[in-house]
């Protein structure tokens, strides 16, 4: 690999930071101290600071030059709800919040990133370095475009990094086209007929209903999509009924549809709507159904993310750079972003779990996970790449 040496020579100064962010991890829109750690550290090298863009969000911006391009680089800075499994020093500080998604480390690689151009400065143009509070389910990429993040702050293209375990360290995804799905969620309720539960022939039984509902929602992917379609249709929750011998009046289920292409959400619910309705009237029963839409799909413009697999092959090697490789059908709201400019969301291999101190507690190293930590040996990577980009998108 080819890092830059000035950013290895401070690896223990971003190291410091990001485990200082971990352990105090802050949720969405309440990222105060990280915002403030951000802001000052920026200012203290001479970047321009804008506090409060979306609540918590923060922009630095960076002039070099003349010219008049402009690039902008992303990095998520909040925390999940979850209680921490790790006892390693760094562990939460915060019962009940963790760092188990490694947005602290997007922060500090991004840091990192921004130290050696504000310290260099070999390019021409504007940076707009983007902290964006509230990614995992409070809309912050929303937020900052609310207070007029694009036209503040123009950006002609736009990036993001986010780890992912499993691949090796060192190693790149940049997909072309859709990346992440889409989020939609759904409530259905099913009405049937309290009853005495010795006695179901003088009721209509809500919770035989839902269950033929579920059997029946398995059809739509599997029969009602176009097979060159990737879709995901999941009933998670079904609630009934409060003691053993009544058969309840209703039975409520939710669930969530994930998709690479709005279409294809739009046919699924009109299938959801469709099956529960029919469904439930084949038994006597009534529906009330609702979605609720979260994230649209993250879809990578395709000459922006042929660029940054080329400044990644510098880097990394060819060999290290994967251009053609699934995607995944969780969520994103960098989604948002792409959708008003072009740009690439880049997945950099958090390695394999190997590289938790002792005291990390039972489980692997995957994304959400209680045992997760991010790996700093890609704080340096990560900013070698955000680096070696602008200087490449933005030549002097």
């Amino acid at each position: 690999m080819k890092l830059i040496d000035s950013l290895v020579s401070q690896a223990d100064f971003f190291t410091t930071i990001r485990r200082d962010l971990h352990a105090h991890p802050e949720l969405f829109f309440e990222e105060f101290r990280t915002a403030e750690i951000v802001a000052n550290t920026l200012e203290q090298w001479g970047i321009e600071v804008y506090r409060k863009i979306g609540k918590t969000g923060v922009v630095g911006v960076l002039r070099s030059g003349n010219g008049g391009r402009s690039i902008g680089l992303r990095a998520d800075m909040d925390a999940l709800p979850v209680t921490e499994n790790n006892t390693f020093a760094h562990h939460s500080v915060y019962p009940g919040k963790m760092h188990a998604c490694g947005h602290d480390g997007h922060t500090a690689m991004l840091l990192a990133g921004a130290w050696y151009l504000s310290q260099h400065r070999q390019f021409n143009g504007t940076v707009n370095f983007i902290f964006q509070p509230a990614e995992e389910c409070g809309g912050g990429a929303e937020a900052m475009m609310a207070d007029g993040l694009f036209e503040r702050f123009p950006c002609e293209a736009i990036f993001a990094l986010h780890n992912w375990p499993g691949f090796k360290v060192g190693e790149f995804a940049v997909k072309s086209g859709p990346i992440m799905g889409s989020i939609t969620t759904f409530e259905i309720q099913v009405i049937g007929k309290s009853v005495h539960a010795a006695m179901p022939h003088l009721g209509i039984d809500p919770v035989l209903v839902a269950s033929h509902i579920v059997t029946a929602l398995q059809s739509l992917v599997s029969r009602s999509l176009d097979p060159l379609d990737t879709a995901v249709v999941s009933v998670t929750r079904i609630n009934a009924g409060e003691v053993v011998n009544v058969i309840p009046d209703q039975a409520t289920m939710h669930g969530t549809i994930r998709a690479f292409k709005t279409n294809v959400v739009e046919d699924i619910e009109a299938g959801v709507r469709r099956i529960a309705d029919h469904v439930a009237h084949a038994f006597g029963a009534t529906t009330n159904i609702t979605f609720e839409y979260g994230y649209p799909p993250t879809v990578n413009d395709p000459e922006q993310s042929a660029f940054a697999a080329t400044v990644l092959d510098d880097i990394v090697g060819e060999e290290n750079v994967l251009r053609v490789h699934e995607a995944s059908m969780a969520g994103e709201d960098f989604s948002y972003m792409l959708q008003k400019v072009p740009g690439a969301y880049i997945w950099i291999g958090n390695g394999d779990g190997s590289h938790r101190l002792a005291g990390h507690g039972i489980g692997n190293c995957m994304l959400h996970n209680s045992s997760y930590d991010f790996n700093d040996q890609l704080l340096c990577l990560g900013g070698s790449f955000w680096a070696r980009l602008v200087e490449r998108f933005l030549t002097a």
